[in-house]
């Protein structure tokens, strides 16, 4: 899971840890849903890199609704590299 490592160099505590994965399990499943191309083997680990990241630097800004930064880490993938 590509958010995993990022977020061992990060200064949250376990339980934010523990939210941020499932915000960006909750992410993931949402473009997978989608049907992107973006989920497609060749771009899913980028993919999923982009989403992780949008999702660490949107909770450090202190971002704490997990819908809100699932969506904003889906919709940024989305305007982004779509």
């Amino acid at each position: 899971m590509p958010i995993i490592p990022l977020l061992a160099q990060s200064a949250f505590e376990p339980e934010m840890i523990d939210f941020l994965v499932s915000v960006y399990e909750a992410a993931w499943k949402k473009v997978e849903q989608s049907g992107s191309k973006l989920a497609s083997p060749a771009y899913r680990r980028a993919a999923q890199e982009i989403i992780a990241k949008r999702i660490i630097e949107t909770a450090q800004r202190g971002e704490r609704d997990p819908n809100m930064l699932a969506d904003d880490a889906v919709s940024f993938l989305e305007r982004s590299y779509a």
